[in-house]
């Protein structure tokens, strides 16, 4: 799969996990795209340790498996962010 379609398999995965850990209204395209990128080769490395196949190109398996990453990503991100607090 190219950099196109890790683009746009990074913006929708990072956009349906932000909906669904509910971080939407604090992230921005660009952050979506990182999330699920980053999302996506965490979801395939789970995914290929689990002995199943991670990212396969661009179709619905690949975008399960980045949105699962990008889902994982944002709850690790925000269990960080609720556990440090500014005084």
């Amino acid at each position: 799969m190219g950099i196109i379609g890790w683009i746009v398999i990074g913006a929708l995965a990072g956009w349906i996990a932000s909906i669904i850990t509910k971080n939407s209204r604090k992230m921005g395209a660009g952050a979506n795209i990182l999330v699920g990128v980053v999302g996506g080769f965490l979801g395939g490395l789970i995914m290929n340790l689990l002995g199943n196949e991670g990212i396969t190109g661009f179709n619905v398996w690949s975008l399960l498996v980045a949105t699962g990453g990008a889902i994982l990503l944002l709850l690790i991100v925000n269990a960080f962010k609720s556990g440090v607090k500014a005084n």
